[in-house]
């Protein structure tokens, strides 16, 4: 019989700045291994965890020397299977999911959970399904394995983020965590009762400062959320507030598209040569997106200070958010702080983060199959 995994041991590769990690010890387990190959993203883990994290290439980590662990966790790198761009499944960054199964064939742990984005199910291997070539591979492995497609807006995070799960365990499935279920059980809240709108998200963050100060927040923390990402709350407000630079062609536009507006608010006097194309052939909702205060963010991707990528400009004030808003819209808490070089590459940890909050859903629907309390649980929403 398995023994009941209270405080569960987790193995987290592909780490980033530690959204996941940070999602699962949420849901109390214990971290034994963190790793990633961005020294910016070990570097910042270990100031926000305060311990290890190993900066290497999985590919030169042999699963002989990691630590024995109940749970492995990972988001091998997405760019391969994004929508965004062409799905190229045989580019190298494509490849380690399958390094990512190689370590699970290698540690055999009792679960384990691989996250990815939506075009991972859509990339195809000699025309089978990536993920139904991964669900098999685990599966030959001895685990039952459930393909979650969820959207973090779902799960109290205030961003319409959708993201694919490949979670197996060797002692039963893992059903899809049920949204009512989390709120209630984990926060002891409705969905009813939970504001996730971007004013709610981060209406109380004050005018943004210049780069290096730290921003003094405009009031208490008034909605469920705020006080989540203030509960360690930093001397002096918030680092990563700061104010975003704006082409001149950029701060005129965003002041004809309304909350909620798009490229097709811009006059065409002043839209630049691409919004005119996309007036006549169409474009992505969120091109030139403004935020609506009373809706979740769209997906925060890593271009968010650029405003033709995303729906990047403010709800309210005339400007593209800044690197703290975007964290408050991935639930990154606001005692968090990063470590990089340039701005592209505080902007990809920050995009590439697993919303914590999604991943606290996760690891406590983990947890309960663990510790066999998921019987009664239907398999809601799951497929490949």
């Amino acid at each position: 019989m398995r023994r009941e995994c209270g405080r569960c041991s987790v193995i987290s590769l592909f780490s980033g700045l530690g959204g996941l990690d940070l999602g699962f010890e949420q849901a109390g387990y214990h971290i034994l291994f963190s790793s990633d190959v961005s020294a910016n993203a070990t570097s910042s883990y270990e100031i926000n965890f305060g311990r290890p994290s190993t900066c290497a290439d999985i590919r030169a980590l042999s699963p002989s020397a990691l630590p024995e662990a109940d749970v492995v966790i990972g988001g091998p790198p997405c760019q391969s299977f994004s929508l965004v761009g062409k799905r190229h499944p045989g580019d190298e960054r494509g490849q380690l999911v399958f390094r990512f199964l190689d370590v699970i064939r290698a540690m055999h742990p009792r679960a384990f959970v691989m996250e990815n984005v939506p075009g991972l199910a859509a990339s195809r291997v000699e025309g089978v399904r990536l993920t139904d070539v991964l669900r098999g591979s685990f599966e030959e492995e001895g685990y039952f394995v459930t393909v979650m497609k969820l959207t973090a807006s779902d799960f109290l995070v205030p961003q319409r983020r959708k993201r694919v799960f490949i979670v197996g365990c060797r002692d039963r499935p893992v059903p899809v965590p049920d949204p009512r279920r989390f709120a209630r059980e984990r926060y002891g809240v409705t969905g009813k009762d939970v504001d996730i709108s971007a004013r709610a998200a981060i209406g109380d963050l004050g005018p943004c400062v210049a780069k290096g100060e730290r921003a003094p927040y405009s009031g208490r923390a008034v909605t469920l959320f705020a006080k989540l990402m203030r509960a360690h709350e930093p001397a002096g407000g918030p680092t990563l507030h700061e104010c975003p630079r704006m082409s001149a062609t950029d701060s005129e536009i965003v002041r004809h598209v309304p909350p909620g507006g798009n490229y097709r608010d811009i006059p065409d006097e002043i839209a630049p040569g691409r919004v005119l194309k996309f007036k006549k052939t169409g474009g992505r909702t969120t091109t030139y997106g403004r935020l609506h205060p009373d809706k979740p963010a769209y997906t925060i991707n890593t271009y968010f200070r650029r405003p033709n990528v995303g729906c990047n400009f403010h709800y309210e004030q005339p400007r593209l958010i800044t690197p703290r808003e975007a964290m408050r819209f991935q639930s990154l808490p606001d005692h968090f702080e990063l470590r990089y070089g340039s701005q592209d590459e505080r902007n990809a940890l920050i995009g590439n983060a697993v919303p914590p909050l999604l991943a606290e859903a996760i690891a406590w629907t983990v947890k309960e199959a663990l510790n066999g309390r998921t019987c009664e649980l239907p398999l809601l929403f799951c497929g490949s």
